[in-house]
């Protein structure tokens, strides 16, 4: 059995989670988030803690009750506190803006980009190069991260371009005569 699926998510107070229908509904402060279940795995709920159990014994789903644990896992994390992905733009004259559920780049092209934030997701910018998403559900926030990131991503020669707060950029030499 996956050692993650064995392991059961502990639901903390002020969290509702309900399961009917094949579907697992989690409902908190930062939100309500929804996942399909799968067929292969099998959720028991009892005294505050949730445990995923592979239907049968195939490979499949023994490797879904791990997956499904941790995406309900993530819902929980979600709704209580929110994830959030940091950007930083490195370049002259390159900045950001955010006003209300839109961000507006300039990052080197002879146009603005503009970019509408789906609900549920909030978009800040704690100083002109940096960009703050945060949300509950984690899948959305890398997602609208990478779809930023991908507006002008690093190149490898200067670095110039959108990055992750954490992310490393290996510069390349130059071409030698």
């Amino acid at each position: 059995m996956s050692r993650v699926g064995k392991q059961p998510v502990t639901v903390p107070a002020g969290v509702d989670v309900s399961i009917k229908d094949s579907q697992i509904s989690v409902k908190g402060t930062g939100g309500t988030l929804l996942l399909t279940l799968n067929t292969l795995v099998t959720v028991v709920s009892d005294a505050g803690k949730l445990s995923f159990k592979p239907a049968n014994d195939s490979r499949e789903a023994d490797a879904m009750s791990g997956t499904m644990r941790q995406l309900v896992n993530n819902m929980v994390v979600g709704v209580t506190k929110g994830f959030e992905r940091k950007l930083s733009l490195i370049g002259v004259g390159y900045k950001a803006q955010a006003t209300g559920a839109k961000l507006n780049l300039a990052v080197g092209y002879s146009h603005p980009v503009n970019i509408d934030m789906p609900a549920g997701i909030t978009v800040a910018t704690p100083t002109p190069t940096e960009i703050l998403i945060k949300g509950a559900d984690r899948q959305r926030v890398g997602q609208i991260a990478a779809e930023i990131r991908a507006v002008r991503p690093p190149e490898p020669y200067k670095g110039k371009g959108i990055r992750y707060a954490d992310e490393k950029i290996t510069i390349k030499e130059t071409k030698k005569k």
